[in-house]
């Protein structure tokens, strides 16, 4: 199983939002790089959903609930489904993010444009222990 960053502006779809509707399909991503993340993704894979925007911070966790499949008419975009499993008990700031050290090699600070990113297996402990805290 992989990890992966969603990131979503809250104003457009917030965690609140994946929990009301008890899932959701995760489209309308138009960058390659995240594109080909989307396509690594199988179901039972985890993601970080993470409010951009103004909040900045990893507030939930989701599950892959299916595999890519195609999104639009152009042929190359794909989307996957995800349901929420759990709030983070508290929201991991990207401030936080960036003054873990464990973090440094974080896809999602290496390239902040990114809307879809893997996490590593340590990376995503540092992320949860840190939201424990």
């Amino acid at each position: 199983m992989a990890n992966w960053l969603l990131k979503s502006e809250p104003d457009s779809y917030a965690w609140n939002d994946l929990v009301r509707d008890g899932g959701t399909e995760w489209d309308g991503v138009r960058n390659n790089a995240a594109a080909a993340h989307l396509r690594s993704m199988q179901p039972g894979d985890k993601a970080l959903v993470y409010h951009s925007g103004k909040d900045k911070a990893a507030v939930g966790i989701a599950e892959v609930t299916r595999g890519p499949r195609k999104d639009g008419d152009e042929g190359h975009w794909v989307s996957v489904a995800i349901k929420p499993l759990a709030p983070l008990p508290a929201p991991v700031s990207l401030a936080a993010m960036k003054a873990e050290p464990a973090l440094a090699a974080l896809p999602m600070l290496r390239q902040s444009r990114l809307s879809v990113s893997p996490v590593g297996d340590k990376e995503w402990s540092t992320i949860i222990a840190m939201a424990a805290r």
